[in-house]
Order: structure tokens, then sequence, then C-alpha cells
């Protein structure tokens, strides 16, 4: 198809929404090459094959976690040693908070994560991992009775905060600190409401919260009412009811 313009006619070519004109124009149509069985494998790793996968992604954890009951999910250092006692607290905090009426979500791995689902699994609650791809992946911990792993760390994020009803922090490191900060925008944008944030370990923590009162907030990037987006506890009990009160209430 082409129509005139000041300089001719100009060639078109539509591939569905998308139309391609001049030298972009491709040789054949979408069916064909759907249906040619030749070859190379390139258009597996094209960004509208990405889109495809992202969406699998999006269906897949929407399903496996859609009738969960209300949970809250638990993040930490894959680090954390077992019997240390930031993992026992990891186990309790589990366990605590099954027995408060919640499912736990954890990002599925070792360390604290292990701790958390491990401590609802012990309570016999709902225990779910969300892992995720990686060079270094150890796999889902064993303490998971529902898991899903992703490739995206979006995609997986989404799931954190779709499903949960609030965040306990455990001490952790930087994808710890990812997901605690896309939890605090969410809250000071209010692309969420309702969602309380724990952070477990005021030693840990600490230096953190100084530097957003002394250095953030003092230089103006924030407002001073952000430091009420989140609790600071080194209490399990206080932790759980911090984080379940405003769901509950």
């Amino acid at each position: 198809m082409s129509h005139p313009d000041e300089q001719g006619p100009v060639e078109e070519q539509y591939l569905g929404p998308v139309v391609r004109r001049r030298s972009q124009i491709q040789p054949g149509t979408t069916d064909q090459r759907l249906l040619d069985t030749e070859g190379d494998s390139e258009w597996v790793h094209t960004d509208p094959w990405r889109v495809m996968r992202i969406q699998s992604e999006f269906v897949e954890g929407f399903g496996a976690l859609a009738e969960l009951p209300p949970a809250i999910s638990v993040f930490g250092s894959a680090r954390t040693p077992e019997g240390t006692p930031e993992y026992e607290a990891g186990v309790e905090i589990g366990k605590a908070l099954v027995e408060a009426g919640f499912a736990v979500i954890t990002g599925g791995g070792p360390g604290a994560m292990a701790a958390a689902n491990r401590g609802a699994r012990e309570a016999k609650g709902t225990s779910v991992g969300l892992g995720i791809e990686l060079p270094f992946e150890q796999g889902l911990n064993e303490h998971v009775d529902i898991g899903v792993n992703f490739r995206y760390f979006f995609v997986r994020k989404t799931m954190f905060v779709k499903y949960a009803q609030g965040f306990v922090v455990l001490p952790g490191g930087l994808g710890t600190l990812d997901e605690l900060f896309e939890a605090l925008t969410l809250v000071q944008t209010r692309k969420v409401t309702r969602f309380p944030i724990v952070l477990f370990g005021s030693a840990y923590w600490g230096g953190l919260v100084d530097w957003l009162r002394d250095t953030v907030i003092a230089q103006g990037k924030a407002a001073s009412r952000d430091l009420h987006l989140f609790h600071v506890t080194d209490d399990v009990t206080e932790a759980v009811t911090l984080v379940t009160k405003e769901v509950s209430g």
C-alpha cells in the first residue's frame, strides 16, 4: 500500500499494529515467518519474544498466588548463617506471623529467607518462596511449600507487593535494600495503601535511619514525615504486631 506525499509515493508495510516504511520494510509476512521451519533461532532473544516471557511470568505468578491467605513478605540476607541470633529471629518471626493468621512470603533462598520459611512451615502455615534466576542461584530452600521461580526482578517484586499486606525486613544486603526502598517508594507515592514496613534489628538499621534523617531529609531530599513510613524494632512480638495491626485492624 502507498500514499502520496510531497516527495512522491511512500511504500508501506502493515504488520499487525506496526507500520514499516522505506528501508524498514521486511520481506514476507508475519504468518510466513511464523510457519517457516528454517532459519536461525535468534528470534527467541528478541524484545517482542521477551515481552511474551514477561507476560507468562505474570500469569504464572498470579495463578500460583491468587488464592493465598493474607500474607507478609519477609526479606533478609541469603548469607545469614544458620544458628545465629539473626537466623533464629527469622524463624521466630515466621512462626509468629503464621500464628497471627498470615502466610509468609520470602525470596525463597537460603539464610534469613530460609529461616522465615522454616518458621512458617514448623508452625504449619503457608510457606512461599519467590525465587530469581541468578548465575549463583542455589534454588529454593527446603522449607518452601509453594515456590515460583522468576527470570525478571521486576515481575518478582510485583508479586512481593501484590500478595503481601506488609514487609518485615531483616538485616540484608543490596537485594534486601532494593526491596526495602521499592516498598518505601510505593508507600511514599501512595501507589499502595495500608502497607506497614518493619525493620528488624536496630543496631543494623540504625546507621541507615541516621543517614536518612541527617542527610537525605536534612538536605530537603525527603520530608521528615517519611521517617514514619517504617518502624524499627528488636522485638519479635512487636515486629509482628506492627506489621499486622494495620491489616487486621
